[in-house]
């Protein structure tokens, strides 16, 4: 039988997705023509927005696991699922233009579209529902190395993952920002 989060966490939940939403619409990364820039590598908007969201949710996740408020729900790690969701994931970008996020916020802000990708989504989501015990050999294909993250890995605490991943945001974005020529927009 299903156990619901307590509302509490559903609410939480829920004004952390509008927030999110909200700034990808304000960000213009539930843009069409943002999204196909990014991929011809012509605005880095897209780039920008998510490797700071990434950055920024380790440290509140890793905070609020740290002090009791939250568990962390590792996934095994499955090499060829994971290999199989890339390619999905990236056929999907390029066919629709979107991503799972930009494509809700597109669609949220009347983007047909958007609005095609995200029925596509649901659409894939019922297909995985449905064909579960099939895809699982292939999604085992090259086994179930459990329950891993990268400071398990590296025997470390989150800490220094984390910060080493800032730093290599930081030094992306500054090297962007050279790149730019002086006086122009921010793409």
């Amino acid at each position: 039988m299903f156990e619901f989060e307590p509302a509490r966490d559903l609410i939480l939940g829920l004004l952390t997705g509008i927030a999110f939403g909200f700034l990808l619409q304000k960000g213009r990364v539930a843009k069409y023509q943002t999204i196909l820039a990014q991929l011809l590598l012509k605005d880095w908007s897209v780039f920008k927005i998510m490797t700071t969201a990434i950055v920024t949710g380790a440290i509140g996740v890793y905070f609020l696991v740290e002090s009791g408020t939250a568990d962390l729900d590792v996934w095994p790690f499955q090499p060829a699922a994971m290999l199989l969701g890339a390619s999905l994931f990236g056929i999907g970008l390029a066919v629709i233009g979107y991503c799972p996020g930009t494509g809700m916020a597109g669609a949220g802000e009347g983007s047909r579209d958007a609005m095609v990708g995200v029925l596509g989504m649901l659409t894939g989501a019922g297909i995985l529902v449905v064909g579960f015990n099939a895809l699982e050999r292939v999604a085992l294909a090259f086994g179930d190395w459990g329950k891993l993250t990268v400071p398990q890995l590296l025997g470390s605490s989150p800490w220094p993952v984390i910060g080493g991943l800032g730093v290599l945001v930081a030094m992306a974005l500054m090297f962007l920002a050279s790149q730019q020529p002086r006086g122009s927009g921010s793409q």
